[in-house]
């Protein structure tokens, strides 16, 4: 009997929802808690976009990131860093998970206990998107752009597979980086620097 062979499909999936379908907040929300076994994202539009678990190098990736962020700023202690299971509500109305983020705790602050159970009502002043062997570089661009639209003031879109790092600013530059041995928080993250020579390496 032949065997069939099944090749990796796409990192997600898009359903469009507009107009037959609009989930408000509560509902999207419960939407997601309905489906927690894998990471769904909502665009401004109202589009639904489902992604499947990470793969094993980019989860052992992604969760270096996200200790080396919370370190820092559990030693900074200014704000608190978040990982990739973390939905943020944008002001255009989207709902992202970026793979990690950075909140100031003064903005924290003025969230009502409500706004801290559900997706966080805000756009993170830092963002991290980690690029996968199956994701698109033009859709993982295009959510950094609308991350900086919407008041991130800081964003990393870093690619293993090209061990290349692009670095958005709120003033609109883009500095593209290729083989860098590490990345700076800059003014945003004072004193926070992610290793990225470690981080070109495989996990195992």
């Amino acid at each position: 009997m032949a065997l069939l062979h099944q090749r990796p499909g796409p990192a997600s999936l898009e359903l469009h929802m507009h107009p037959v379908i609009d989930m408000n907040r509560e509902q999207f929300f419960q939407f997601c808690q309905l489906n927690r076994d894998v990471r769904i994202e909502r665009n401004a539009e109202g589009s639904i976009t489902v992604m499947t678990p990470a793969g094993g190098e980019t989860g052992a990736r992604g969760l270096f990131l996200s200790a080396a962020l919370y370190r820092w700023a559990e030693e900074d202690g200014t704000g608190v860093a978040f990982d990739s299971s973390t939905g943020f509500e944008l002001p255009n109305g989207a709902v992202r998970a970026p793979d990690a983020a950075w909140v100031p705790r003064n903005r924290l602050a003025r969230l009502s206990s409500e706004d801290k159970e559900r997706f966080l009502p805000l756009c993170p002043d830092f963002v991290v998107e980690l690029l996968s062997p199956s994701d698109s570089r033009a859709a993982a661009r295009r959510k950094m752009e609308e991350y900086r639209a919407n008041g991130a003031r800081l964003g990393w879109l870093i690619d293993p597979a090209r061990r290349q790092v692009a670095i958005y600013r709120a003033d609109g530059s883009l500095e593209q980086r290729s083989e860098p041995d590490f990345v700076t928080g800059e003014t945003v993250l004072p004193g926070f620097s992610l290793d990225l020579a470690a981080l070109w390496k495989p996990p195992f």
